[in-house]
């Protein structure tokens, strides 16, 4: 993956280099090749300057000659110039036998001898190659006295020209081996990355369930990417934990009621023959002990189902939900002698998650009946703050000890032997409360009885649910 990486990444800068540099250097190559006529141009001048007074006089004199050979040595430019006639008077040349020739014929020097600049290209029949060739008139007060031609190899000045795209082509290979490179520690930053998370899920896979990726290097996607896999990881930790807890609570919790469930519906069958009210009675316990059994499991179901709840919270009425499950529980609560009352507010918006609060307080309603004695009083209370809305079920029973208190969220705990229910009930409650992103809580009351509570965030009447 790396080299693939690396490979687009430079591949893709190339591609840009050659779409922009492409025509960029065709106009460069151009600009110089223009750049070096213009200067051609002007050193045809210069000499055509030194030539002017020889042409007038009709002799070319020592000065403007060193002059010609100065410039070819310099340069390695031919020149060649002419009378107006057309005839050469002076050349470059090594072979002199040209002196005295005509030009006239030669397009260049025709347009030159007509007072106009003539410049360009053209293969040379007697040099046999392309020449780059600047040709100027020698202009007297009021008549055209003659032409300078200056001529190089065209070979010469596309050398130039090229030697001026070296430093274009140097910094595109420059640039594609720094995109390689930046390629390179990119590619190499994001397959690091990518190779620890893949460690780290086999690691998970293995059985390491407590393995994370840390401190993870790269792009804010990279970082976001090894957040979201640690919360995921997390997430299934706790899936697995919840599983084998369940699995482990079941076993243990099950053993009992069906072992005792067996020795009664034995002793049932050895009592049929022989006695059938000892059978019906033993068949009366077995059928007590499966409805134990029966809560005991809905018990473990309700716990796995609170442990695996979604983290999300919607927006609840709590003194809404309050006065629904006093409603409800208020006719078993007359069969046991107990009056519920509720206190609060008509309306006490705050998130849980979702049929947490109903939970919650069927629990404490549940347990606090059990516990309360005849003709005392159940109050459910929500009390609203600007931060939280507390749910209270205060009952009047027995209490409980300091050391009771701490255990009392505890899987199957029960505060004697012979106390009914499962001892999860207020498990359920401090799970659910947890899941809402709260916490649940007991304190005594002054005189008698227990106070239990869950402090929910407080949310706005207005804010969408």
């Amino acid at each position: 993956m790396r080299r693939r990486l690396v490979y687009a990444f430079t591949g893709f800068t190339l591609l840009v280099l050659l779409v922009q540099n492409v025509p960029f250097a065709l106009f460069l190559y151009q600009v110089e090749r223009d750049r070096l006529t213009t200067g051609l141009q002007r050193d045809a001048f210069l000499l055509a300057g030194r030539f002017e007074d020889d042409l007038i006089d009709g002799v070319v004199d020592e000065p403007a000659l060193r002059a010609m050979v100065a410039y070819t040595d310099s340069t390695g430019g031919r020149v060649v110039v002419v009378d107006a006639s057309g005839r050469a008077v002076a050349t470059s040349d090594t072979d002199q036998s040209k002196i005295g020739a005509t030009y006239a014929t030669r397009p260049e020097f025709a347009t030159a001898l007509r007072g106009s600049i003539s410049s360009g290209e053209r293969y040379s029949e007697t040099l046999q190659q392309d020449l780059v060739f600047v040709a100027v008139p020698v202009v007297g007060a009021e008549h055209v006295l003659g032409a300078v031609r200056i001529s190089h190899p065209a070979s010469e000045f596309a050398a130039a020209a090229r030697e001026q795209l070296k430093g274009l082509i140097g910094v595109s290979v420059i640039t594609v081996l720094l995109a390689g490179g930046i390629a390179a520690l990119l590619a190499t930053g994001v397959t690091r990355s990518l190779r620890r998370l893949r460690e780290v899920t086999e690691a998970i896979a293995a059985g390491a369930l407590d393995t994370r990726v840390e401190n993870l290097p790269g792009t804010p996607e990279i970082r976001s990417l090894s957040h979201s896999f640690n919360v995921m990881a997390d997430r299934l930790t706790r899936l697995i934990e919840t599983q084998r807890n369940f699995a482990s609570d079941a076993s243990h919790q099950l053993r009992t009621p069906l072992t005792a469930l067996r020795i009664r519906l034995e002793n049932a069958r050895d009592a049929i023959a022989d006695d059938p009210a000892i059978a019906v009675e033993r068949i009366a316990d077995a059928e007590a002990e499966l409805a134990r059994l029966n809560a005991l499991v809905e018990g473990l179901l309700s716990l796995s189902r609170a442990e695996l709840a979604q983290a999300k919270t919607t927006q609840q009425d709590i003194a809404v939900i309050a006065v629904d499950r006093v409603e409800q529980w208020e006719p078993l609560a007359k069969e046991s002698g107990v009056d519920i009352t509720y206190e609060g507010p008509q309306h006490a918006f705050a998130f849980a998650v979702e049929t947490a609060a109903e939970q919650i307080i069927d629990n404490c309603l549940d347990n606090a009946i059990a516990a309360s004695p005849t003709g005392s009083t159940i109050t459910v209370k929500v009390h609203v703050t600007a931060e939280r809305v507390t749910a209270h079920v205060l009952d009047e029973g027995r209490g409980m000890t300091d050391e009771q208190i701490d255990r009392a969220f505890d899987r199957f705990w029960r505060g004697t032997t012979n106390s009914p229910g499962t001892g999860l009930g207020l498990a359920i409650v401090d799970q659910l409360a947890r899941a809402s992103g709260t916490r649940a809580h007991i304190k005594r009351r002054p005189n008698t009885g227990l106070d239990v509570y869950v402090d929910f965030n407080a949310a706005s009447a207005n804010e969408p649910i």
